[in-house]
C-alpha cells in the first residue's frame, strides 16, 4: 500500500538521520510557520543579554537605591533592602561562549527585612518594540524566559513580567538547587489576550527579576497568569539573598523569546549590540577643552553641536562642563544638542571640559 503522507507517528526514534538527507533538500519553504520556532534575527528582547556592555563602569559599590550602575539596560530597585556592590564579572558558566555576567554582592546584610522591602534587576522595554506579541488579540504570544544563574544561597527566586500600560503582571518562580553552580533556567510566560501593550517609545514593559521581598511582596499566593498586579501576589516564595554578607548572585546569557521554548543564545557582533545600548545611553568622548567656537551671532557667545551618532529614544539629558564660564543648552534633540558660552567683550576662549553624558533611559 501506497503512503502518501509520512507523519511522525510513522518514524521511529533514530531512524532517519542528518546524512540521510540530501544537502538543501530541506528549505525553509517546505517548513510550515512555526514548525521550527524561534529561528529569526533578533529574536531576544532583550538587549545586551550576554552583560558584555558596561559603558558607565565595570563595577559600582555601596548601592542602597535605584539607578543605572554597570551593565548597560540592567536597571536596579532597591528599598531597604542592605548595601550592594553591583559588577560585570567574569565568572561564567564554562563552554557556553560569554565573557561577562552581571554580579550582585550583598556587603551590608539586612536579616530582617521590613514588609516593604524590596530588591530586583530589570530591563525596561519599549512598547512600540512589542507589538508583533500581539497583546490584546486571542492570538497573544507566549513568552519564554532563558538565562544562566549562580548563587550562593539555594532556594526559590521570582521573575516577574509586568505590563505599565495595564498594570497588569505574572510572575513565574525558579530554583537555584546547588550553591556556587552555574545553572541554567527556562520559564514560560503565557500572553495577555485581553489588553494591548501601548505602541510608544515610552516604558510599556519590565522583566523583574527579584533577590529579596518583604511580606508586602509575599504575603499571597503566587500569580502566574496576567492579572492587575496585586503587590501581595508578586514575589511570594522569594529567598532574602540580602540575609549575609556572603552572598553573591550572578546572571548571564538571558534571553526573552516568543514561543513555548528556549533556543540558543542569539549572539550579536559586539558593534550592533553597543548601537542597541547607544539608542538609550551614551557617553561621547571627546577630550578635555573641545573648543567652543563663534558663531558671530553678537552677543559674545562660543558655540558647539554635537551629534550623537545614534539616534536616541527621545531627546535626551546632555550633561557637560565648561573649562571657564558657564556652560547653557540651546536645544537638544533625538539626534543632537548645542551648547554655549558667553566669554563677555573682552572675547577669550573656552571649551568643553569633560566629556558629554547623553540620557535617554526609560
Amino acid at each position: 500500500m501506497a503512503i502518501d503522507k509520512v507523519t511522525s507517528a510513522s518514524i521511529t526514534d533514530g531512524t532517519i538521520t542528518s546524512s540521510d538527507l540530501a544537502s538543501g533538500a530541506v528549505t525553509s519553504a517546505k517548513l510550515a510557520s512555526g514548525t521550527v520556532q524561534n529561528q529569526s534575527a533578533f529574536k531576544n528582547i532583550i538587549i545586551n543579554g550576554d552583560m558584555s556592555i558596561a559603558q558607565r563602569a565595570t563595577s559600582t559599590s555601596s548601592i542602597t537605591g535605584d539607578g543605572y550602575h554597570t551593565i548597560d539596560r540592567f536597571y536596579n530597585e532597591m528599598g531597604t533592602a542592605g548595601t550592594w556592590t553591583q559588577s560585570q564579572s567574569t565568572d561564567v558558566p564554562t563552554g557556553q561562549g560569554f565573557s561577562n555576567s552581571l554580579k550582585y554582592d550583598c556587603t551590608t546584610a539586612n536579616g530582617s527585612l521590613s514588609a516593604g522591602s524590596f530588591g530586583f534587576v530589570s530591563q525596561r522595554f519599549e512598547g512600540q518594540n512589542l507589538q508583533y506579541l500581539k497583546y490584546g488579540t486571542s492570538s497573544a504570544e507566549s513568552l519564554t524566559v532563558s538565562f544562566w544563574v549562580k548563587s550562593n544561597k539555594t532556594g526559590t527566586y521570582i521573575v516577574e513580567m509586568v505590563s505599565f500600560a495595564t498594570t497588569k503582571s505574572q510572575s513565574q518562580s525558579y530554583t537555584i538547587s546547588s550553591a556556587d553552580t552555574w545553572e541554567k533556567k527556562t520559564l514560560t510566560f503565557t500572553g495577555d489576550t485581553a489588553t494591548a501593550i501601548a505602541n510608544s517609545n515610552a516604558r510599556s514593559f519590565n522583566l523583574n527579576f527579584w533577590l529579596l521581598a518583604g511580606s508586602t511582596y509575599t504575603s499571597g499566593t503566587l500569580n502566574t497568569s496576567y492579572n492587575t498586579t496585586t503587590n501581595a501576589n508578586r514575589a511570594v516564595g522569594q529567598v532574602n539573598l540580602a540575609d549575609s554578607t556572603s552572598n553573591e548572585w550572578y546572571v548571564t546569557g538571558l534571553q526573552v523569546e516568543v514561543g513555548t521554548s528556549a533556543s540558543d543564545f542569539e549572539f550579536l557582533p559586539h558593534d550592533v549590540n553597543l548601537n542597541r545600548c547607544l539608542r538609550y545611553y551614551q557617553i561621547l568622548d571627546i577630550g578635555s577643552n573641545s573648543p567652543l567656537y563663534t558663531t558671530g551671532d553678537g552677543n559674545h557667545n562660543r558655540h558647539i553641536r554635537l551629534t550623537w551618532g545614534i539616534r536616541k529614544r527621545t531627546s535626551p539629558t546632555a550633561t557637560s562642563s565648561a573649562s571657564s564660564g558657564s556652560l547653557n543648552s540651546l536645544n537638544t534633540t533625538v539626534d543632537s544638542k548645542s551648547f554655549y558660552v558667553n566669554v563677555g567683550s573682552g572675547g577669550g576662549t573656552t571649551g568643553l571640559n569633560s566629556n558629554v553624558t547623553i540620557d535617554a533611559e526609560l
